[in-house]
């Protein structure tokens, strides 16, 4: 099916483009009214994100109600280690939470490299609801968590300021290290590839956790995997985000990806110079600018905009959006953004 808006298809790829495509991360969810109504009709996120019908209905919310140029599926990271036998609780106020961790060789084997498309069925339906249901109106983005971020979870079993179990393994038993995180690889690049067939346009890979680690154990632990990701993944474009990681800007550039997506702590033009001229950069204004007046926020995405400048740039904030944000001045940003670079352009 022919999409009636690619355009950010096109600034991934590095081609024309008559203004700067617009999407946030967690648009789909709690900052709108519609999300909160269908979240409550059920017992909870994982059940609605294991629901394809109203996971699709919440991932198009956004595209109807926000304007946004694409739609990104409703779902979460922690799917895969759920898949490869570690399944998750979500815990209100709190964040995910896992009932058994693993720490050693011998707890590998319970696990398994999860299969795409059979382990992870319900959300491989939702991207075909969600595909048919947008009707080419926007480009469906697919995602996975990367491998370090997802191992950091499993190893220590919920959300912490330090990592320090995870952290620790990767000096106590690398060999542990290497191996679980060669099967979170394998997990994922079945799964991205399972998500693409499906009709997913563009995938995008989290890194949440990369600013936790040192440069040396960046490239070892967590660069590699997110490698053979992009080397695996020929498909349609692919957008590594790493939040934290400004010391591996340089080396994200080398990665065989179209678009890297920066956080808010990551200088523009500093970026650019670092990681080049021959990938789209995505990003990068600051989550809590939302909160400002209809005016500061219209300042503040200008100012970015002209920093970014008017090729291979896909704007978004530089994290997700806070679920306590006015959806009406996230609309204010996305407005923004079409009206000005349109216009920066002419």
């Amino acid at each position: 099916m022919e999409l009636k808006n690619d355009l950010i298809l096109r600034a991934a790829r590095g081609e024309k483009i008559e203004r700067t495509p617009v999407w946030l991360m967690r648009q789909a969810g709690r900052i709108l009214p519609e999300y909160r109504a269908v979240r409550e009709s059920v017992s909870g996120f994982i059940e609605l994100a294991k629901t394809p019908e109203l996971a699709a209905e919440v991932t198009i919310q956004p595209v109807d109600l926000l304007g946004v140029d694409a739609a990104i599926i409703f779902s979460d990271i922690l799917v895969i280690p759920e898949a490869m036998n570690l399944p998750y609780e979500m815990v209100e106020k709190r964040g995910p939470w896992f009932p058994k961790t693993v720490s050693t060789l011998a707890d590998l084997k319970q696990l398994k490299v999860a299969d795409g498309e059979a382990d992870l069925d319900y959300v491989i339906q939702a991207i075909k609801i969600t595909k048919k249901e947008l009707n080419g109106r926007v480009p469906l983005i697919g995602f996975a968590g990367a491998p370090w971020t997802i191992f950091s979870y499993m190893v220590e079993g919920s959300g912490s300021k330090t990592f320090s179990k995870a952290r620790a393994l990767l000096y106590t038993d690398p060999v542990f290290a290497e191996t679980l995180l060669d099967m979170i690889t394998q997990s994922t690049i079945s799964y991205l590839k399972a998500q693409i067939k499906a009709g997913a346009d563009m995938v995008q890979l989290f890194d949440s956790w990369a600013g936790i680690l040192p440069p040396d154990h960046y490239t070892q632990y967590s660069l590699r995997y997110i490698q053979q990701i992009c080397d695996a993944i020929t498909e349609v474009p692919v957008t590594v985000f790493a939040k934290g990681a400004f010391f591996a800007r340089e080396q994200m550039g080398q990665l065989n990806c179209e678009t890297i997506g920066l956080d808010w702590n990551m200088g523009i033009a500093e970026s650019r110079k670092m990681i080049g001229d021959h990938k789209t950069l995505q990003g990068n204004l600051d989550p809590a600018a939302l909160y400002g007046t209809t005016q500061e926020i219209q300042a503040a995405t200008r100012r970015m905009l002209d920093q970014f400048g008017t090729s291979r740039h896909i704007a978004n904030l530089g994290h997700g959006v806070y679920p306590d944000i006015n959806p009406e001045k996230v609309k204010v940003f996305i407005e923004t953004v079409k009206e000005y670079s349109a216009k920066i352009r002419a």
